[in-house]
């Protein structure tokens, strides 16, 4: 495979100096909250009259007041607040969940602030020097965890029964080594060890297995999928989920479960399962199963490997504060983690880590870049790395990193690579000596943004990078088929991959990048 042309320094420089830019129109906080009510996924005008919702754990004139202090007269009169109910099912009008601080969206149609979008945003930040931004993005996913139980996928109210991938432990351990604010820490630990218990209890946690799995809380139709993901027909996701089971599509083994023989309907399995695989982030791909529909049965590679390094980021958080007297307990569990992890997930016959299907009892054969996640965390073996590396070239791409070597017409899966994914794999081979590896995935990656860059003027979610394209027209059958525009995490992403390269020690750039020397050493996750 010939090697793209890497960009030039003017071409770098130009690139950084729009991620920079962008950073200020992807901002949320109190004095832009009239512009973060507006929600195109529901399918409306944003017409910005959308109410704002406060726990009930808050105390509402406090709420106010702030709002007060950041807002006009004029504009405050325009705010519905209301305090949620107890029930998510009881919400009649959704809006967006009040947040007391600055965050970043991802851009496009995603105008709130993500779970894990926000870890890698903060480390783009950071790598800006733009230390108390993302301090301000740690603090709102510590809130959300005081105030609605968990980091959710998003700060709206029809996100309120899910989380996303838990990156919490890798967030306020960057934000901690940039700020060296003990205190600060010492505030944060409480709230970490509750994140944590969201996941490593039921039904998250999958009970005789003791591994974890995705789980919405909530039933039916998810309401930004029913009114936002439609197609050029006028159809939406679930309409065109429907229509592929009753047509008994390549990638379906039993449709029963999912479409009612009856009516021809969707099930409610079909619904909960739509919505706990939206927990996962990877909203659409083949991986666990049809359109991700067998989800509740499935034990992620991905969500294990971030909760055993989520239990090895609360231990260091109790080091850093001489908190030792369960120090103990959170090393076992990582350990015991991590056993099972390796009898479940690694296949040694095929040097590859698979998700584990609890029902059936075995590995699924599905290929998927989450595979080289355990190098990122530093939970593979430095044979298991040998074998992942030479499974590598399958994954390569002129692009980048494939998401997956599967063709299922979803945008988690080939042709598309992701800035978060191809990060993480660089990561890991860097961790783990693969020098050469990472700078190749690295500079392919970043030869694709920036030559799109130069076309579109634009950085997008995701890249077709079989064809080194951002145009994802007619390719993707299920879920959203738009590429949205901003994009908050592959903006970052590509800073940190430009950084590793050495690319931006020369460029006369307004930021000095004085937090590069603040972030932890490349070679250790801990």
């Amino acid at each position: 495979m010939a090697e793209p042309v890497f960009p030039s320094t003017g071409e770098i420089a130009r690139l950084v100096d729009h991620i920079q830019s962008e950073w200020h129109g992807l901002s949320r906080g109190l004095r832009q909250v009239a512009e973060a009510l507006c929600d195109v996924k529901l399918g409306e005008e944003c017409t910005h009259t959308s109410p704002i919702y406060i726990s009930s754990s808050e105390d509402l004139p406090r709420v106010q007041r702030i709002l007060e202090k950041s807002l006009d007269s004029e504009k405050m009169t325009t705010l519905r607040l209301k305090v949620l109910p107890s029930d998510p099912a009881r919400i009649e009008e959704h809006g967006l969940l009040f947040l007391p601080g600055r965050y970043v969206v991802p851009g496009g149609r995603f105008n709130e602030m993500y779970g894990w979008d926000s870890y890698f945003i903060a480390l783009g930040l950071l790598r800006q020097g733009r230390v108390p931004m993302a301090r301000a993005i740690a603090d709102q996913c510590l809130y959300q965890v005081a105030h609605y139980g968990t980091v959710l996928t998003a700060n709206r109210t029809y996100y309120l029964t899910r989380s996303h991938p838990p990156f919490l432990g890798r967030l306020v351990l960057a934000v901690y080594r940039a700020t060296g604010d003990i205190s600060w820490l010492r505030r944060a630990l409480p709230l970490l060890e509750k994140f944590y218990y969201y996941w490593a209890v039921p039904p998250h946690l999958v009970s005789g297995i003791n591994l974890s799995r995705y789980y919405d809380f909530a039933q039916g139709p998810a309401p930004e999928v029913a009114r936002g993901e439609i197609d050029e027909h006028g159809r939406n996701h679930y309409e065109r989920l429907r229509m592929n089971l009753a047509a008994g599509g390549e990638y379906v083994q039993d449709a029963s479960t999912f479409l009612d023989p009856e009516t021809g309907a969707l099930t409610a399995h079909a619904y909960h399962a739509d919505r706990s695989m939206r927990e996962s982030g990877f909203d659409v791909s083949g991986r666990f199963g049809f359109a991700n529909l067998d989800v509740l049965d499935i034990l992620p590679v991905c969500l294990n490997t971030l909760l055993w390094r989520l239990e090895l980021d609360i231990a260091k958080v109790r080091e850093f504060l001489d908190a030792t007297n369960t120090l103990e307990v959170w090393k076992e569990r990582a350990s015991q983690r991590s056993a099972i992890m390796n009898d479940l997930f690694w296949d040694e016959q095929a040097g590859m880590y698979f998700d584990y299907d609890g029902r059936a009892g075995r590995r699924r054969s599905y290929c998927f870049a989450t595979a080289f996640w355990p190098m990122w965390a530093g939970q593979a073996t430095r044979e298991q790395a040998a074998r992942l590396v030479s499974r590598l070239p399958e994954f390569e791409a002129p692009g980048g990193l494939l998401t997956s070597l599967h063709l299922s017409g979803c945008q988690w899966d080939k042709p598309f690579g992701w800035a978060p994914l191809n990060y993480i794999a660089v990561m890991g081979l860097h961790r783990y000596g693969y020098r050469h590896e990472a700078r190749r995935i690295a500079r392919r990656f970043v030869t694709l943004v920036t030559s799109e860059f130069r076309r579109t003027g634009q950085l997008f979610e995701k890249y077709d990078v079989e064809n080194m394209t951002s145009d994802v027209q007619g390719k993707i059958q299920f879920g959203y088929p738009t590429n949205e525009t901003g994009f908050g995490w592959t903006n970052a992403c590509t800073m940190e991959l430009l950084d590793y390269l050495g690319c931006l020690g020369d460029l006369d750039v307004e930021q000095t990048f004085t937090a590069r020397i603040q972030l932890p050493p490349r070679t250790a996750a801990g």
